[in-house]
């Protein structure tokens, strides 16, 4: 399985040269991030290079989905992004944890994040692995979740707490 693995990232790091140091039309960068995650891009699919990812292949994407620069994606234990979905530049995802007994250390846990559809997550976000994010949810600038976040509710702050809803 390992090798599995070590060799899916070689060629996630491979697509992902191309994809991050040159040129490519709107529709390259569709075609280039779809062989990353396995998954023909929708139309609507925008994303400003660069992207970075350790794997790829974990990686779902819905409709109408925009990433912004400089997001990293750790997705060995699975990202799930709905449709609608806004991604601002420099977000985190990370669904890799170690064990805290340190003759454990080196040991993984994998956990997936699940984003909702029509959620917006600001600039300089991270979510740890397990959370989920509800649908409509606005994740504030800079936040760190680490714990589930409601639909329809904006969070911010580190760790990220419920701010207010979003119909207040």
């Amino acid at each position: 399985m390992i090798q599995f693995m070590r060799g899916q990232s070689d060629i996630s790091r491979r697509i992902q040269f191309d994809l991050n140091c040159n040129y490519n039309t709107p529709e390259e960068i569709r075609e280039l991030f779809g062989e990353i995650i396995g998954q023909k891009m929708d139309q609507d699919f925008a994303l400003f290079p660069p992207f970075y990812t350790d794997f790829g292949r974990n990686t779902h994407i819905g409709k109408r989905v925009f990433i912004n620069s400089c997001c990293h994606f750790q997705d060995q234990g699975g990202i799930f992004i709905g449709d609608g979905c806004l991604i601002g530049h420099c977000v985190v995802l990370a669904t890799l944890n170690h064990d805290p007994e340190p003759s454990r250390r080196q040991n993984l846990r994998h956990k997936p994040i699940r984003i909702g559809n029509g959620v917006w997550i600001g600039a300089n976000v991270t979510i740890t692995a397990g959370v989920t994010i509800g649908d409509n949810a606005i994740i504030a600038a800079g936040a760190v979740v680490t714990k589930d976040v409601p639909a329809d509710i904006i969070a911010g702050g580190a760790p990220a707490k419920i701010i207010k809803s979003i119909h207040d």
